[in-house]
């Protein structure tokens, strides 16, 4: 990057997104290092540090074994990378449940340590009193309703939700308590067309859909999903190119060449200076 001083960009805040309830849609994408972070703020009004960074990024089954350290990690690289985004970072399972004083301190350090501009939490029955708790003190708290990734173990697998009535009284709840809390927005994984419109309907607050249709606010995706890095993606998820195929080619190419002392070629070798001829 050029060492040149660069034009101060204002980054989008919280109440910039809350007042696009409504309004021109919010386009939003996981980001997990600086140069994909750097790439993605051009187009980008929210990115969202995603404990999926744990599955897309380190291989592991699920989100439940990222921790703390490991979004903070992220956190800063994606901070380096992005001038004019939003930038939240996902709270990781066991930061925030365990009362509203954990959540405080846990939150806070995010805050301090990454220079970001708001957490998410996933909006469980006990969690819209700590969303008040953290709000109240200076924390912009984004919510996560409907398939909350966090509660895998306790689900079975990741299962839409909302397809019975028991299920769609629940999640509009949690949804309507984690606005009236004080979230700026609520992101909606994995529910019908239907509720994700009643909710987005019945809340003050932007809603961003994942896996929940066009009657969201906004709409989010994983990063590598939409851009083609893994053989399987969900079915919400549309794929905007084909990266893994591309990356395939380059890495067999790269190989053949070195195998048959095509690369380094004279052009990419250095070579001794010439003595100067008296």
């Amino acid at each position: 990057m050029s060492s040149q001083k660069q034009e101060t960009v204002r980054r989008i805040a919280a109440p910039d997104i809350l007042a696009r309830k409504g309004g021109e849609p919010i386009v939003c994408l996981t980001a997990y290092d600086a140069p994909t972070a750097e790439i993605l703020d051009a187009h980008c009004d929210l990115l969202l540090v995603g404990d999926s960074v744990g599955m897309v990024v380190h291989g592991l089954p699920n989100t439940v074994g990222v921790t703390l350290e490991m979004m903070i990690l992220h956190g800063q690289a994606v901070m380096r990378g992005a001038r004019r985004a939003m930038v939240v970072i996902d709270m990781p399972f066991g930061s925030y449940e365990g009362g509203k004083e954990q959540a405080y301190e846990n939150c806070a350090r995010v805050m301090k340590e990454t220079g970001a501009q708001g957490v998410k939490l996933e909006s469980g029955p006990t969690v819209p009193q700590t969303i008040d708790y953290l709000v109240q003190r200076g924390i912009p708290v984004m919510g996560h309703v409907g398939l909350r990734p966090q509660a895998v173990l306790t689900d079975g697998a990741f299962k839409a939700k909302g397809r019975t009535e028991e299920e769609r009284l629940r999640v509009m709840a949690e949804a309507e308590a984690t606005a009236d809390a004080g979230a700026f927005s609520v992101v909606i994984e994995g529910v019908a067309e239907g509720l994700a419109r009643e909710i987005t309907a019945a809340i003050d607050k932007p809603t961003i859909g994942i896996g929940a249709s066009s009657a969201c606010d906004g709409q989010i995706l994983v990063a590598p999903d939409m851009l083609g890095l893994f053989d399987w993606t969900p079915k919400f998820v549309r794929r905007y190119a084909g990266l893994r195929g591309e990356i395939d080619r380059a890495v067999a190419e790269y190989a053949a060449d070195v195998r048959a002392r095509r690369f380094p070629a004279e052009v990419e070798t250095y070579f001794s200076k010439k003595p100067v001829q008296p």
